[in-house]
């Protein structure tokens, strides 16, 4: 902060710290990734205004513009942090600090498994390097016995090497204590990122209210007190399932106020170890959290989001850690249901990317030289221990499938970064409709005040309600659809 202050740091990250000011929330240096996103895209000064057609402008302020998704500080629900606080106290295990700072350590570094096919392409690889490198093939070997020893030596590095240039996944076991440390590093995290995930449906989609929730690698119930708190009691049917009963029997307790002898809190839940076995049972909403990347194959991941979506009646939601790794875990799944067929879904609606992505194109963030992750933030209140800070950042990853198509709204491009507040203008990196990344660099004088207002307001994971003129195209095919749209309701509040 030293440095910061003296002005020894490039524009991006002095604007993440002087744009913290204005009663904005102050959002870390280290969550920005300025650096690493520079590359992106050159500022560029395209052609767009406001799409006003739902006439916000003349009944909301600019900071409640109908792209507006951020939240401000999410915290636990006072019985849930009074339960879980209890329980991790009464436990008596040393060095509780440690071991929970550990394990987020580790479930935040955590890759998917290496596949067979890589591995035997890694070795080959290895290989054909230590040959060149000794200058020998298997022709020149005019000694069997020589040729067999050396063969040997060489199979030996080869393995020798792939042991330290590869990822060793292994499953994680959780018994009533990894519980306890799951309970204490993650509850709070995970919650924060459901909230914010239900939040964009919640928002986009008014008038839906689940009547049933499958919840896939529920773990100590994070998903159930985040549904809860956004649909209430709309919900009747919760399915939670997780392979480990320690974890059920925790999520259980926490729901029980931390007694035996007390009702659960939330009526309608039910724990289960597996997946429910009928391609007829499907739930309005279907949630799997952090999950992913505790399948052992890619082969298992595939087939288990094909099984969740034939699930899905409504929503599908998927989130994962905020890293590259989790990303590409959610772009698997996001092309697993794309690319499917709907026969082997059973179902006649098809897929739709519903967010964060204002398209079903390849996502650009992949496409580029130095492929970054489509992550997100949300400031929370954690579990108040001593460890623990006043306020924490969860940067996750989500993924929102829908069987209804998107409206027009969903077009509009999703701000990928921080804003950058400048001296009357505003840079802003967005995500667009075309399946392209930009960095526009707005100004009232160039783009008209409501544009540039709008602009101003926005946070990190907001949409803005612009179109993009440059794409006659697709312009003329929204107003198309947006026509139709408008056209029913209109006789309908006739």
């Amino acid at each position: 902060y030293v440095s910061m202050m003296a002005g020894n740091m490039c524009r991006v990250c002095r604007s993440v710290f002087c744009g913290t000011f204005g009663g904005r929330v102050k959002v870390p240096v280290f969550l920005r990734g300025g650096h690493q996103r520079r590359g992106l895209a050159s500022a560029n000064f395209q052609i767009f205004q406001v799409d006003n057609r739902s006439e916000f402008l003349e009944r909301v302020p600019y900071r409640q513009h109908p792209g507006i998704l951020h939240m401000k500080m999410v915290k636990l629900p006072q019985g849930l942090s009074n339960t879980a606080q209890l329980l991790v106290q009464s436990c008596s295990m040393r060095q509780m600090e440690e071991q929970v700072q550990a394990l987020t350590n580790y479930l935040w570094s955590r890759k998917r498994p290496v596949e067979n096919d890589e591995l035997q392409v890694h070795a080959a690889q290895l290989e054909e390097k230590l040959r060149n490198r000794i200058g020998l093939s298997k022709s020149e070997f005019q000694n069997p016995e020589k040729e067999e020893e050396l063969e040997q030596k060489l199979q030996q590095k080869v393995l020798t090497m792939l042991r330290k240039a590869t990822y060793h996944w292994q499953p994680i076991r959780y018994n009533e204590d990894q519980s306890l440390l799951y309970l204490a590093s993650r509850l709070a995290g995970e919650y924060a990122a459901l909230c914010r995930a239900f939040h964009e449906i919640q928002k986009q989609v008014p008038d839906f209210f689940p009547y049933s929730l499958l919840d896939f690698g529920s773990g100590v119930g994070s998903v159930t007190w985040a549904a809860h708190t956004a649909w209430g009691r709309s919900i009747q049917e919760y399915i939670c399932v997780d392979s480990s009963s320690a974890m059920n029997t925790l999520a259980e307790c926490l729901l029980k106020g931390g007694s035996e002898s007390q009702e659960m809190c939330i009526p309608g839940v039910h724990f289960r170890q597996f997946l429910p076995i009928s391609p007829k049972v499907q739930f309005d909403l279907v949630v799997s959290a952090y999950s992913l990347n505790e399948l052992p194959s890619r082969m298992d991941r595939v087939r288990t989001v094909q099984a969740l979506w034939r699930k899905t009646s409504g929503f599908l939601v998927l989130i994962e850690n905020g890293t590259q790794e989790g990303h590409q875990l959610l772009m698997e799944a996001r092309d697993t249901v794309l690319q499917a067929k709907d026969s082997v879904y059973h179902a006649s609606r098809p897929a739709h990317v519903f967010a964060p992505c204002p398209h079903q194109l390849g996502c650009p963030c992949l496409s580029q030289t130095m492929k970054l992750p489509c992550s997100f933030i949300q400031a929370y209140e954690p579990l108040p221990f001593i460890w623990n800070k006043s306020v924490k950042w969860e940067k996750f990853s989500f993924l929102i499938m829908s069987r209804a198509p998107p409206t027009v709204e969903n077009k509009w491009p999703r701000v990928i970064q921080e804003v950058q507040r400048r001296s009357r203008h505003v840079h802003c990196h967005l995500c667009c409709s075309d399946g392209s990344l930009e960095h526009i660099v707005l100004t009232a004088r160039k783009h008209g005040r409501d544009l540039y207002r709008c602009a101003r307001m926005s946070e990190w994971g907001d949409r803005l309600p612009v179109i993009n003129l440059s794409l006659e195209g697709e312009t003329k095919v929204d107003n198309a659809v947006s026509d139709e749209k408008i056209e029913p309701s209109a006789k309908q509040r006739s």
